[in-house]
């Protein structure tokens, strides 16, 4: 038998009448568009919030003095209560942001710089005030040399022209420090402006939650108190100036150090089985 009489088989592949089913029945396609759905329906247009009906709570007197326990030996003026006010939101609104000035100051070691007339009142106020660098062109010699020595800028209603002719804005824009009427670091009002930069707290919201220095390690709890609620205050009204249509609220305090964990406060300034108030002034 020669060779070429031998016919090699083809194996021909047919389409299946009906396509691939998975055990629930539904086709590939069907599945899919079914997952596509349930994704769809997951998506949330509100940050997620725990349940405090059974999360442990804590006095602001019992929260500090466990924060106390964890920042043992450590400088009382390096460390810093840190308060976390997480908010009932949605997620793509507009933000809450703000400064305020505490009560109880507590940075008081920023560095401003105020561009104006060296020899004018204005310069004086300034001084007065606590700015550390005033004048004109010492100020864009200084920052043209890359001794950029503060950490805030103001500038004068008149010097602004000047400031502009001076082409800062690429160095000083990139720090967060170049002056504008949109931040309101170009006023007219020097000496309030600086006032409220030294001691002052700058916030704003994140993924629902505003977080700010509230106080040093060394504060009393009265002095707490006070900043806790001016702050919150402060948030509450911010809240208020906003449209009707977009509601936020209040969801849940939390009082926190440098070096210690968090704790969700309850509202109370003190427990029956709290510390006396004395006990926690004292480091």
């Amino acid at each position: 038998m020669r060779c070429s009489s031998l016919k090699t088989p083809v194996l021909r592949c047919f389409p299946l009448s009906n396509p691939c089913r998975y055990a629930s029945g539904l086709s590939r396609n069907d599945s899919r568009a079914r997952d596509q759905q349930k994704r769809k329906k997951k998506q949330r247009t509100e940050f997620k919030n725990q349940n405090l009906r059974d999360a442990l709570q804590f006095s602001l007197c019992d929260a500090m003095r466990y924060i106390r326990a964890f920042e043992v030996g450590r400088n009382p003026t390096s460390c810093k209560y840190d308060l976390a006010v997480r908010l009932r939101t949605v997620k793509n609104g507009p933000v809450v942001r703000n400064r305020l000035r505490l009560p109880h100051a507590v940075d008081t070691s920023l560095r401003i710089c105020v561009i104006c007339p060296p020899d004018s009142p204005v310069a004086a106020q300034a001084r007065s005030a606590g700015a550390t660098l005033v004048g004109e062109e010492t100020v864009f010699d200084v920052v043209k040399e890359g001794r950029i020595e503060f950490d805030r800028c103001i500038c004068h209603v008149d010097s602004a022209e000047k400031l502009n002719k001076a082409a800062l804005g690429r160095i000083l824009g990139p720090k967060g420090l170049m002056p504008s009427l949109k931040t309101g670091t170009i006023t007219k009002d020097i000496s309030e402006t600086v006032k409220g930069l030294v001691g002052g707290s700058a916030y704003k919201e994140k993924l629902g939650v505003i977080r700010c220095a509230v106080g040093q390690l060394g504060f009393t709890p009265e002095e707490m108190q006070r900043n806790v609620r001016a702050f919150v205050g402060s948030i509450k009204k911010d809240m208020a100036s906003l449209s009707d249509r977009i509601a936020k609220d209040i969801h849940e305090v939390v009082l926190s150090s440098t070096n210690a964990p968090g704790f969700s406060l309850n509202g109370d300034f003190r427990s029956p089985t709290s510390p006396p108030t004395s006990d926690l002034a004292v480091l």
